[in-house]
């Protein structure tokens, strides 16, 4: 009775009660894209339509997440990008059928299996998704789409060129997102929750170059990361800028058609590009695809006494993090926008476009022109930079940053005020005032989500460890109150109210969250359904307010494995010795499942009970060679990673980390989540001691 699923279709025949599924022969293919599903699936079907065929389509999942799954927006979107792909690309889907498989705890967002792609549980929503959550989804499944062409009819010869997968499909899902469904504003998106990702990840130990040498399979396992994904979409995006969209796809189609059915090399595609474009790439592949670390762009102007420019120069600074990197200057091609106050509006007055190339550019357009109040550098986020503003801009952007038309505007800026709030640059005091005076206008809710986030990581790891408590209450208090005032039913008011219970800590703002779980506080807009209930129980039980009688009975009357994994979670943040204990022999148990693991790990560690954690610092150092040498890759990244001393900001971790790496017999990729971990730990030293 159960369905089962391959690359091909199946001829199915009667044996006995049982039944004989006989798949079709594949096209040669590699064997890691090669799937085998099996199970008791509730499914729905349908068809899509192109000039290039028509092709049969399959949505699956476990018969008690059904009701939850939306096939009719996620068909929607998978043809939307089917008609987006061919119709650029200028090449038909190269398999027989697109089936789209929802299995339960799959240790991956998702996997482009020919024909047969499989989702981890995270795309069905049992609750409220605001619409970013909707969107992230999208992007998952045109990720997956978009392998079908750049992966899995053309496929990299060997892991070196992983980031041709995985960088491209980044790309394409995103550039498809903002082209061919409702996700217009995907760049901004982009932004936010992947080009952050990689911009943190380059300036750690554990950065590496795009196209890097993989010496071998842990090598390999560790980098799919910031910097195959989003450093390469990135950069796959200031070549889309170099060559021109249209030349970018041309180029794209002759690689398709060339390598059909066969395995390629970084040079195959670059070939084909500079054949379409004309443009020479050496320098491209050597600057941006072969060297690591991320450039800092910055302007530098003079005015005369009428304030007009005299001078105007963009001064770009090698990677400085992590030490030791080779000195690169890379060519960007970018734009500047100019902004005045137009009454109490920024408005775009200027653009210019141009290529910034080595330590100082001159940008001789401007010389002559009115200073602006607002000069933004890498306008319309075409390259990889870290950027600066001026003193002038500095101010406008403070006083009326959320005025600015376009969300990637917007965007831009804020992530140049978190990136200097990391940098040490800003003060976490100031920071945070800057959010607070941004968010109460913003209704981006990819912009919103971020920054919500951000403001509890910079008051929990960057301020000082004198104002730390004071930051988190008066956040917490600021959420609670854009809880209240943000529009109702709004999805900027439901990820207010969910970062408020996640940080909520004075007895005014628990007796909130205690209200809101027992239904004696309602806010109008904010309903408690499953997993916001959840979350209600997790932050009660790590404030040690509800225990396990009260957890038990949560789980009891939730028995989906979302419940259980959220009751896992929640009896790992009680914060007794007890609790830890069992927690700790929990997790080193290998008993748990992928998912149980993550949630018990998510809730052992917790930023309000570091005194009670310091006594499992050593033991988890103690602990690290074993579960490397006697779990799986994918669970010893877990657990090494997640109980990370990442709360314990101190010199003396950092003495800690640095004996152990030195003297330790651990694998590459132990060692590298050690070494990236004591980088952020010495990054949030120094915003502390610039905050105080």
């Amino acid at each position: 009775g159960w369905k089962v699923f391959s690359n091909t279709f199946a001829e199915v025949t009667d044996i006995g009660p049982n039944k004989r599924h006989t798949f079709a022969r594949t096209e040669k293919m590699s064997t890691y894209i090669t799937a085998f599903v099996a199970g008791n699936y509730y499914g729905v079907t349908d068809w899509y339509s192109g000039d290039f065929g028509t092709y049969p389509l399959g949505l699956y999942c476990r018969q008690s997440m059904s009701e939850f799954l939306e096939p009719e927006d996620m068909f929607l979107l998978t043809k939307q990008g089917f008609e987006t792909f061919e119709r650029e690309f200028g090449v038909g889907y190269p398999f027989a059928k697109y089936d789209q498989i929802i299995v339960p705890e799959f240790n991956a967002g998702a996997m482009e299996n020919a024909g047969c792609v499989t989702f981890y549980e995270g795309v069905i929503y049992r609750s409220r998704a605001t619409e970013h959550e909707r969107e992230f989804r999208s992007n998952i499944i045109l990720h997956e789409m978009a392998h079908m062409w750049f992966g899995n009819l053309v496929t990299m010869k060997w892991w070196d060129d992983l980031w041709l997968n995985e960088s491209f499909a980044e790309w394409a899902s995103y550039w498809a997102n903002q082209t061919g469904t409702r996700y217009k504003e995907a760049w901004t998106s982009f932004l936010v929750d992947r080009k952050l990702w990689a911009y943190r990840e380059d300036q750690l130990s554990g950065t590496h170059p795009i196209s890097t040498d993989m010496i071998d399979l842990d090598t390999v396992e560790v980098n799919f990361d910031g910097i195959s994904y989003a450093k390469g979409a990135s950069t796959l995006r200031q070549l889309v800028a170099f060559v021109g969209e249209k030349d970018f796809l041309a180029g794209v189609t002759l690689y398709l058609n060339r390598h059909a059915w066969g395995n390629t090399e970084l040079a195959d595609l670059l070939t084909c590009l500079e054949q379409v474009s004309g443009r020479d790439l050496s320098s491209f592949t050597e600057t941006w695809l072969k060297t690591s670390g991320v450039n800092t762009l910055a302007p530098v102007s003079e005015v005369d006494a009428n304030g007009n420019y005299t001078k105007f120069e963009i001064v770009q600074t090698p990677p400085l993090e992590p030490a030791g990197l080779p000195v690169v200057m890379r060519k960007h091609r970018m734009v500047i926008g100019l902004y005045n106050l137009n009454g109490n509006v920024l408005e775009r007055v200027d653009r210019v476009e141009l290529d910034v190339d080595g330590e100082r550019t001159t940008v001789a357009e401007l010389v002559g022109k009115k200073q602006p109040d607002l000069v933004l550098l890498n306008d319309e986020d075409w390259t990889y930079a870290k950027t600066r503003v001026d003193a002038k801009s500095m101010k406008t952007l403070v006083s009326h940053l959320s005025t600015l038309p376009d969300s990637l505007q917007r965007a831009l800026l804020l992530t140049t005020a978190w990136d200097m709030n990391r940098d040490a640059e800003m003060s976490t005091t100031d920071f945070i005032e800057l959010l607070k005076s941004a968010l109460p206008h913003e209704t981006f809710i990819p912009i919103v989500q971020r920054v919500l986030m951000q403001a509890r990581a910079a008051g929990q790891n960057f301020g000082a460890p004198q104002k730390v408590e004071q930051h988190m209450v008066n956040l917490a208090d600021a959420y609670l109150s854009w809880t209240r005032t943000f529009a109702v039913g709004s999805d900027v008011q439901f990820a207010a109210a969910k970062n408020f219970v996640a940080i909520a800590r004075t007895p005014e703002q628990i007796d909130v969250v205690k209200g809101l779980l027992a239904g004696t506080t309602t806010i109008d807009g904010v309903e408690v359904d499953t997993d916001f209930r959840w979350m209600l129980i997790v932050r009660l039980a790590s404030l040690g307010i509800i225990g396990e009688a009260e957890i038990a009975k949560e789980e009891a009357a939730d028995k989906s494995a979302a419940g259980q994994r959220s009751a896992a979670a929640a009896r790992a943040s009680i914060p007794t010795k007890a609790a830890k204990d069992a927690a700790w022999k929990a997790i080193f148990s290998g008993e748990l499942s992928n998912e149980i693991l993550g949630a018990t790990v998510g809730g052992f560690m917790s930023f309000d009970q570091r005194e009670l954690l310091k006594d499992y610092i050593d033991p988890y150092f103690e602990e690290l060679p074993r579960i490397w040498a006697d779990f799986s890759n994918e669970v010893a990244q877990t657990i090494s990673g997640g109980l990370f001393p990442a709360i314990h900001i101190s010199q003396e971790t950092v003495d800690k980390i640095t004996k152990y790496v030195d003297t330790a017999e651990i694998p590459f990729g132990c060692q590298r989540i050690l070494k990236d971990g004591r980088d952020s730990i010495v990054r949030a030293l120094r915003a502390q001691k610039a905050d105080a």
